[in-house]
């Protein structure tokens, strides 16, 4: 091979390399692939937001926005039907509510812990020990808080409903657990080390440095994981179906049962409701409400994480 015939980018090189070009056609099939990976996730979307809006629009020329959104009753499946959205949204974030209460106080400290005080052997087995929790099928939680959880709680709280959101809000906490925790402790284990060291060096201790160094500079991945936790909260559904009830009370008393989004979805799902009646589409509204929720959760992550992430040199 003549030296004109060498690229000018491998003649400056000195060496010439056969195998560059099949190198480079390769580089080029991967990036091909790897962004077509990658829009399969935007397509997904797409799909999703194509297969609810049809019938969403067409529930919204038979029931008037106004009634969807401040009416305080949801009985589509009875004779006179009413379709109050607040009623399964404020169970919804009822049971979510309570779920919070448990996953972030004992998510953080099961973070700093692994992170700050655990030694390097019990990291090693208690975070993957944690983590299991996350593999645990959700029915097998909901009728732990079903079966085990509800006759405890009824000893001690009168009232107490055989169904009801408060256990299936503790179980959901449960369940929300090895996400927020192993999330944060990513987040507090990235905090660089030099500002650990600087605080000791102006006479902190230990304590004092996790509470005023490091949570503060792991404040965007901690927030993330806790908004990662509400959007799989609201999303929940076989606890909440199992353990909450499918009684659409709109009530903010924990000990009675009640009626989520997802619940009241699979409670349509698994009926006889006739395609392209205004009950079966009480079914996309319902989804679209949560898709609607859950985006507006992943929207505020995202601005949060940008605006308040931490950059290091």
């Amino acid at each position: 091979m003549t030296e004109s015939s060498i690229p000018p980018g491998q003649q400056q090189s000195g060496v010439w390399h056969p195998n560059r070009a099949a190198s480079k056609r390769n580089e080029l099939i991967v990036k091909v692939l790897t962004g077509a990976f990658a829009a399969i996730s935007i397509l997904t979307t797409i799909g999703i937001i194509y297969s609810l809006i049809g019938e969403t629009l067409r529930f919204f020329q038979q029931v008037p926005l106004w009634n969807f959104l401040f009416d305080t009753e949801w009985t589509p499946l009875f004779t006179n039907s009413r379709y109050g959205i607040g009623v399964l949204i404020s169970a919804t974030f009822l049971t979510s509510f309570i779920a919070l209460l448990v996953a972030v106080p004992l998510g953080i400290l099961a973070a700093v812990c692994l992170s700050e005080y655990a030694p390097t052997g019990v990291r090693a087995w208690l975070k993957p020990a944690l983590e299991v929790l996350a593999g645990i099928p959700t029915v097998v939680f909901g009728y732990f808080a079903l079966l085990f959880v509800t006759p405890i709680l009824k000893a001690f709280i009168p009232g107490l409903q055989t169904f009801n959101g408060l256990s299936a809000g503790l179980i959901l906490g449960i369940a929300l657990l090895p996400t927020i925790a192993s999330l944060s402790e990513d987040a507090i284990y990235a905090v660089p080390s030099s500002l650990r060291q600087g605080s000791y060096a102006l006479g902190a201790t230990k304590r004092e440095t996790i509470t005023s160094v490091v949570l503060p500079a792991a404040l965007s991945g901690i927030v993330a994981s806790i908004v990662l936790g509400v959007a799989r909260a609201v999303g929940e559904t076989m606890i909440v179906t199992l353990a909450a009830g499918q009684n659409p009370n709109l009530t903010l008393d924990p000990r009675v049962a009640i009626q989520t989004m997802t619940s009241f979805i699979v409670q349509v799902a698994g009926g006889d409701i006739a395609v392209g009646t205004l009950k079966y589409d009480t079914l996309f509204v319902v989804g679209t409400t949560l898709f609607l929720i859950t985006l507006a959760l992943n929207i505020f992550s995202f601005w949060f994480v940008r605006k308040y992430q931490e950059k290091y040199e």
